[in-house]
């Protein structure tokens, strides 16, 4: 006789469920309950460093435990009130789902430019970065905790009671937090002073925070229109018959000096430059931030890193405004997100969307793209020009898809953006492929330069950032400047000028190449632009022009024509300092 066993089905199993279960709870209890998670549960990267970096034990531990649900306590508890708790923490626990599965998975930081880089990114980058294992820790920590919440009852108390419960409440939390921070506070003041970058792992206060610091950003106002600087820009008059001069700025994604191949790179990752006669290289240049939010805008004002101010820096207008004001014809080409607002109101072309067969597919464009119609679109308006071509570049982590697989050289090659599936070695693999096809890509600018003899052709070529790649267990980029890796911003940058253009600002290359050895940063961009195209305007400051003093005596030093101690800032919108052109 055979006896058939029947398996308990999932229908069966839900059905089992107690579906009556609702707990009462008062809202402070929810709000202590969730920060007990959120501790617990949602910040392995901020235990994993704090505990290895302040070697402390049990008692370190316990009072890290209490401190960190005594902040996100008082913080819910300013924020939270019964008809709310609900809905905010539905928010709180998605937003908190996705940044505990980032941070574990590419060891990043959340502060302000972080989140602002997540607000800005586009459906492309985005879904590049949804991968089939971001579904488990969305379950764990969002969507399941999300369920409980609903399921709980909150009690109902009069105004007055419900105030005084909550002051309450928050004194007691606020007290046990100052108590637990006094136990251990040799060691906790330590770990503050030297590792201050903890802050941005505690999750999801940092994201808490990081939201309030761009809501400040966003208020009315944030997107007018840039303020004007360098009214007061001109350039200089050359002969009637002297050739226009086409300067193309080639604005690099996500490159790192550490794996170009001109800068002593153990793979030669940039086999087509080498060949190029004439070309500059400057292997010790250093970015302004760590993300492109961050760079553009900085790169492209007076103001830079040396005197950064971020609301000045996004307020006001940019690099290509001075050009504009002096009468250079100016145009940006984007095959990325945008100019990040440096181009506003100026001529703009976005071929991230075009439609060129061979270059583009699955609505992401190759590159090369970038040159298709240059020389029209430059002969389109007569005179000196100035074009930025905004490169995809090596933006992570989906490397594979920045290059042709005719550029494939170094296998193998990560082929998923989740990097969590590949190796260190497989994702440097990819990585370097990209710069492989950055590498044709400028060699092919350059050509097209060549190909444009009615113009004196020059290019400059710098990276916004740089990236990680495993270093440090580092991966992707972002991480808050102060403590950024030099990764993340030591950049490459590149320049070429045609026989006709050199010749023609008197440029004394093998002093410039000198000149490259040196330290070099974002901030050199603004003043050696307007340097090298002969634009005076009370904001030009010859001491950060890498082209002052590397000119020959016929054509004249243009930093010399500036008159003061210094070319400074001028106000901005004001009347410049009378200037005698060269």
């Amino acid at each position: 006789m055979s006896v058939s066993i029947t398996r308990p089905s999932w229908r069966h199993w839900l059905r089992s469920l107690d579906w009556s279960w609702r707990p009462n709870l008062s809202t402070e209890g929810l709000i202590l309950a969730a920060s007990v998670f959120f501790a617990v549960a949602c910040n392995g990267p901020f235990w994993r460093s704090a505990m290895s970096w302040s070697g402390g034990g049990i008692g370190m531990a316990l009072s890290l435990f209490v401190l960190l649900v005594a902040l996100h306590s008082l913080l819910l508890g300013l924020l939270l009130w019964r008809w709310s708790a609900k809905p905010l923490l539905t928010v709180l626990l998605l937003s908190t789902a996705l940044a505990t599965y980032y941070m574990s998975r590419y060891h990043v930081f959340i502060d302000a430019d972080m989140l602002r880089n997540v607000l800005a990114t586009d459906r492309k980058e985005s879904g590049e970065l949804i991968t089939p294992s971001l579904i488990l820790p969305l379950l764990c920590y969002g969507l399941l905790p999300i369920v409980l919440l609903w399921r709980v009852r909150l009690r109902v108390r009069p105004p007055v009671h419900a105030l005084l419960v909550r002051t309450g409440f928050l004194v007691a939390v606020a007290t046990a937090g100052a108590l637990a921070a006094l136990l251990s506070f040799q060691n906790l003041s330590a770990l503050m002073r030297n590792h201050h970058e903890i802050r941005y792992l505690a999750t999801p206060i940092n994201t808490i925070a990081a939201l309030h610091a761009n809501l400040k950003t966003a208020s009315p106002g944030h997107n007018a229109p840039k303020l004007p600087i360098g009214k007061d820009a001109a350039a200089t008059p050359r002969a009637p018959q002297s050739r226009p001069r086409l300067l193309l700025i080639v604005l690099g994604e996500t490159m790192r000096a550490q794996n170009f191949g001109l800068n002593g790179y153990a793979r030669q990752t940039t086999p087509e430059l080498a060949q190029v006669d004439g070309l500059v290289n400057f292997p010790d240049m250093h970015s302004c931030g760590t993300s492109t939010e961050v760079s553009v805008p900085c790169m492209f004002s007076p103001w830079g890193r040396h005197d950064y101010n971020e609301d000045r820096i996004r307020s006001h207008q940019s690099l290509l405004h001075v050009l504009d004001h002096a009468g250079i014809g100016v145009l940006w080409r984007d095959n990325q997100s945008g100019c990040k607002g440096v181009c506003q109101d100026l001529p703009t072309q976005a071929l991230d969307d075009a439609k060129v067969e061979g270059l583009c597919h699955d609505g992401r464009c190759m590159d090369e793209v970038l040159l298709q119609d240059l020389a029209a679109q430059v002969r389109a308006r007569p005179g000196d020009r100035v074009v930025v071509l905004h490169q995809l570049g090596n933006h992570g982590p989906s490397y594979y898809e920045r290059y042709p697989a005719t550029f494939a050289r170094f296998n193998p090659a990560c082929q998923n953006p989740d990097l969590g599936q590949c190796s260190r070695g497989q994702i440097v693999n990819a990585y370097d492929n990209a710069v492989l096809y950055t590498d044709h890509f400028l060699n092919r600018a350059i050509g097209a330069l060549r190909a444009m003899p009615d113009y004196d052709t020059a290019m400059i070529y710098l990276s916004d950032h740089g990236e990680s790649l495993g270093e440090k267990g580092l991966y992707l980029h972002g991480v808050p400047y102060a403590i950024a890796p030099q990764e993340q911003t030591h950049v490459p940058m590149v320049m070429w000028f045609s026989p006709q253009f050199a010749h023609d600002r008197g440029l004394d290359l093998p002093c410039l190449r000198q000149r490259a050895a040196a330290h070099a940063d974002h901030d050199n961009l603004f003043p050696s632009v307007l340097g090298l195209m002969q634009v005076h305007t009370g904001l030009y400051d010859s001491s950060r022009d890498l082209f002052a003093g590397c000119q020959h005596e016929a054509t004249g030093s243009f930093a010399s024509a500036q008159t003061g101690p210094r070319a400074g800032m001028a106000p901005m919108g004001g009347p410049s300092h009378s200037r005698a052109l060269p």
